[in-house]
Formats: structure tokens, C-alpha cells, sequence
């Protein structure tokens, strides 16, 4: 057996495993539903309840293999995606025609626990919430952007992000506030917000409008240095084309001669990383445009983001008065 053969089988019989375990818990899953909605109106027993419930739905081995894909992923305690799935649909069905106050109560507790399965399910509440009570959802999603150290919980809340901007444009604001932000995580927030807009069932999700924005404010990230800023932007960048091919592929003729002429790798990357829904015709004059233009070790950003921070900082800096030894 080659070394490829019994890597393929390997796999074979881990996902065969992972399939079995999933099966046999799924009528649990959705048991834990149907319990957690019982219980919103009592948050104390509610988390008592979801702790305890998807415990008992954790697989182990699941552990070490959602740690090696996420570096920075806290306390997990191994719940597969398609149990946590199951679980929150019933929940959500079964919790149809609690009130909003109290779904939101239950939802901040669950964004405010360390355990990254008990803070996604938390953060699957909140496309609903910002529909029926925007002001305080909002303050929760922010909270939970900034306190978001990985790309599982980012991705997670760009859905809601994306959801709470369909319902109110002026709400595109969030993510341009987002542009300076320190944390590559925040930054990361934008591209996948835009990701996901299209996808998101609501009016508007694929009007070019959408595509306009969304090119603005790539247009300040591109040149992150950051890898998981970048390929959220190159997804992104794949999404939006869904909607205007033909501004993104102007787009990115703009960006690819910037990245040609100044040797930029880190806008090269993203660039080519976001053309496979382009025509291949155009997609072929981009890559060969970009030649021989990589990615270096150390190259600091290059965005107009990044160089508007470093003036803020300056003139923060010349600002500050100079301490001055007291005479004695």
C-alpha cells in the first residue's frame, strides 16, 4: 500500500467513524433543542442545561482535530458541527414564539462562555434577534467581534453582521469602522461579512449595491499583511463577483497594476486567490499580469488602511506633550 493509498484509507475510516457517531446522537441533539427552549425563560438552568446536553453529545476525538485547524480556539469540548447544527434548529423551532427579551438575555450568557460550541450557539440567535430588537443585538455583536480571537467565531458572526446590514443600510457603518481596527480578527470580520452577504436570505442580498460597498472597503484592506485578513478578502472577492463580475474584474485590473508596479505580494496573493468566478478570460490576463510578483517573509501591510492607522499614530504621538522635569 503506497503511502497515498493508506492516507486516503485513514481518512476513509475517521470520516466513517465521524459519520457512525454523528448518528447515533442526533435524536439527542434534537431532544437538547426542544429542552433549551423550555428553559429561556429560567437562564441559570438554561445553562446548566445546554453545558450538560452537549457534553453528552462530545466526541472526543473530535478535540485535537478542531484545535490543529483553528490555532487560538479556546476550551472546546468537541461537539461535531451537524449535532450542534441539529440542536440549535430545534431550539430555534421549538423557541419560535418566546419573546425577544428573553432570547436576547440567554444569548448574552451564551456569548459571555468560554466554551467555543456554547458561544457559536449563541451566535446563531443573533440573525433573529437583530431583526426584532436591532439596538441591543448590535451592542452584542460588537461585543462578540471584539472579543473574537479565531476565524470559527468571525466567520460565525459575519451571518448576523450581514443580516443586520440588509435590514438597515446605515448599518454598513459597522464594518467601515472596522477598517482601522487593530485586531487582524476585526479586520477579518469585513471580508467575511461580505463574504456572506450574498447568501444571506434577505431582500437586497444580491443587488449590485452590495458588490459597490463591498469593493470600497476592500479597496482599504487589500494589502493586509495579515494571512486570515487576506483570505477573507480573496473570498469575498470570489462572492461579490456572484453579483457584479464585471466591477470586480475592473477592480481588480486597478488593484493588479498597483501590485504589479510597486511589487506588492501580499495584494498579488489576494488577487489571484479571488479570480476563479471571474471569466477565465480575464482571470488569465490578471495571473499574468501579477508574474512573478509573491508574497516576501516580513513585508509589512501595504493598504491605505494600514498607512492611515500609522498617520493616526503619528499624530497621535505629536500631540502628546513632552514631560518636562520639574524644577526643584
Amino acid at each position: 500500500m503506497t503511502g497515498a493509498t493508506a492516507a486516503g484509507a485513514t481518512q476513509s475510516a475517521t470520516t466513517a467513524a465521524s459519520n457512525r457517531f454523528v448518528d447515533a446522537h442526533r435524536d439527542g441533539a434534537g431532544a437538547l433543542g426542544d429542552r433549551l427552549a423550555e428553559l429561556v425563560a429560567d437562564p441559570d438552568m438554561f445553562m446548566v442545561a445546554i453545558v450538560a446536553g452537549l457534553t453528552g453529545l462530545a466526541d472526543p476525538a473530535y478535540v485535537d482535530g478542531i484545535h490543529a485547524v483553528t490555532p487560538g480556539l479556546g476550551p472546546v469540548l468537541g461537539v461535531r458541527l451537524p449535532l450542534l447544527e441539529a440542536a440549535h434548529r430545534r431550539f430555534r423551532r421549538a423557541a419560535r414564539g418566546t419573546s425577544t427579551a428573553l432570547t436576547l438575555d440567554v444569548t448574552d450568557r451564551l456569548l459571555r462562555n468560554q466554551i467555543g460550541e456554547i458561544r457559536w450557539f449563541g451566535m446563531w440567535n443573533l440573525e433573529r434577534l437583530v431583526a426584532t430588537d436591532p439596538e441591543r443585538t448590535w451592542q452584542l455583536m460588537r461585543r462578540a467581534a471584539h472579543e473574537a480571537g479565531e476565524w470559527i467565531s468571525v466567520d460565525t458572526l459575519a451571518h448576523p453582521y450581514g443580516a443586520g446590514i440588509l435590514l438597515d443600510a446605515r448599518r454598513w457603518s459597522e464594518l467601515e469602522g472596522l477598517v482601522y481596527a487593530s485586531s487582524r480578527w476585526q479586520r477579518r470580520l469585513i471580508g467575511s461579512t461580505l463574504a456572506t452577504l450574498p447568501h444571506v436570505k434577505l431582500a437586497g442580498a444580491r443587488d449590485k449595491g452590495v458588490a459597490m460597498h463591498g469593493l470600497t472597503l476592500i479597496g482599504h484592506l487589500i494589502g493586509d499583511a495579515e494571512p486570515d485578513v487576506q483570505k477573507a478578502l480573496a473570498w469575498a472577492l470570489r462572492s461579490l463577483a456572484r453579483i457584479d463580475a464585471a466591477a470586480v474584474t475592473a477592480f481588480l485590473e486597478k488593484e493588479a497594476t498597483t501590485a504589479r508596479d510597486t511589487d506588492d505580494g501580499h495584494r498579488a496573493w489576494v488577487i489571484r486567490e479571488g479570480l476563479s468566478k471571474l471569466p477565465e478570460k480575464s482571470a488569465a490576463l490578471l495571473r499574468g499580469r501579477l508574474e512573478g510578483v509573491r508574497k516576501r517573509p516580513g513585508a509589512r501591510s501595504t493598504s491605505r488602511a494600514a498607512a492611515i492607522a500609522v498617520e493616526f499614530s503619528l499624530a497621535g504621538a505629536a500631540s502628546r506633550p513632552v514631560h518636562q522635569p520639574r524644577e526643584e
